[in-house]
């Protein structure tokens, strides 16, 4: 969808990387690399995308960082936008919302840190049914073409398990502590 709506596929790598996480920051030759592109199309983009305010960028040492701009008013229109393409609005919809005692939903891994690799990680807090979660991250891995890889955490276990995994890069997507 959104590479129809967008001729350029750097643009579109770039909008993917910084609007499915706000805290997203890269520097020019780390995203010519991750999204194997030439520095000068990437550069191309960026220079676009900050010119239009969409993109905020500081200088850090030798290099300069870009990320998205969240006080930009198109701001949340594009994350929802790249969240909508990416899927993620319907992981929620329909894993989420119908799994029973939800407390808490993340996506960690390469979704959280702007990668569209096609697997979707999903982190469930609480006592959920899991032969009704097995159905339904079929059903929507079919929706969406993405694979969905789903660790559950039981409420009592989660401050536990939190201590052995880094949750730096995570997006939250459902629960009181919405980012």
């Amino acid at each position: 969808m959104l590479d129809t709506l967008i001729t350029s596929k750097t643009r579109v790598k770039l909008l993917l990387k910084f609007f499915s996480n706000k805290n997203t920051a890269s520097h020019l030759r780390g995203l010519a690399k991750e999204m194997d592109e030439s520095t000068n199309a990437v550069r191309l983009e960026l220079n676009k995308l900050s010119e239009a305010g969409i993109l905020v960028s500081q200088e850090e040492g030798n290099t300069i960082q870009y990320k998205a701009n969240a006080q930009h008013p198109l701001f949340p229109e594009l994350s929802s936008l790249v969240r909508k393409y990416l899927g993620l609005d319907k992981v929620v919809e329909n894993l989420v919302q119908r799994l029973g005692d939800v407390r808490l939903a993340l996506v960690t891994g390469d979704y959280a840190r702007g990668r569209d690799s096609g697997t979707i990680n999903l982190l469930v807090v609480g006592n959920v049914d899991m032969v009704l979660l097995d159905y339904l991250v079929n059903k929507t891995q079919e929706m969406i073409s993405r694979e969905i890889d789903v660790t559950v955490v039981h409420n009592e276990g989660f401050e536990e398990w939190q201590k052995s995994h880094d949750l730096s890069v995570a997006i939250v997507v459902w629960g009181e502590e919405r980012r």
